[in-house]
């Protein structure tokens, strides 16, 4: 199945810069991005039925990953390109922000999330990824080369 992601390299780069404005505009750094995407492998989903097939992300590692995006906020708190409580959640509550205080007590106790992960910003990457999923496909649909790479997927 790598030979469907060895396809689309070039795809990928071009939503790689399409998508940097959105990752700029999110709760996550480029390098926390970076990590995100790391932790993240591409399938297709229903990759028989051409009408139902769409990539999705597999975020599964995802939440190993997330301690280690802490870690970065934790040396360079000023990170971000919308770090903070930007994460479009206004006042939402203060358990989804940047961590600080409150939370680094809270997870020492803890009352954090699933085993120290912070489900809200967890929940935000599994987004961010998902979207990044479909610009990808987007894209591929709108070169006409989708159903390839859904064959190629398949073999």
């Amino acid at each position: 199945m790598s030979d469907w992601t060895d396809s689309i390299v070039g795809d990928r780069m071009a939503v790689d810069r399409e998508f940097n404005d959105r990752v700029l505009d999110s709760q996550f750094s480029s390098q926390e991005w970076g990590l995100i995407m790391t932790a993240t492998e591409f399938e297709i989903e229903h990759p028989e039925d051409p009408d139902r097939a769409r990539i999705v992300a597999d975020t599964s590692k995802l939440p190993q990953m997330m301690p280690e995006i802490e870690n970065i906020r934790e040396r360079m708190p000023a990170a971000g390109g919308g770090a903070g409580d930007s994460s479009g959640g206004g006042l939402a509550g203060g358990s989804g922000g940047s961590g600080g205080l409150f939370d680094s007590i809270r997870n020492a106790l803890g009352l954090g999330g699933s085993d120290g992960v912070d489900d809200d910003q967890l929940e935000a990457a599994e987004r961010l990824v998902q979207e990044y999923a479909d610009a990808l496909q987007e894209r591929l649909e709108s070169k006409g080369s989708f159903e390839q790479v859904r064959i190629a997927y398949q073999e």
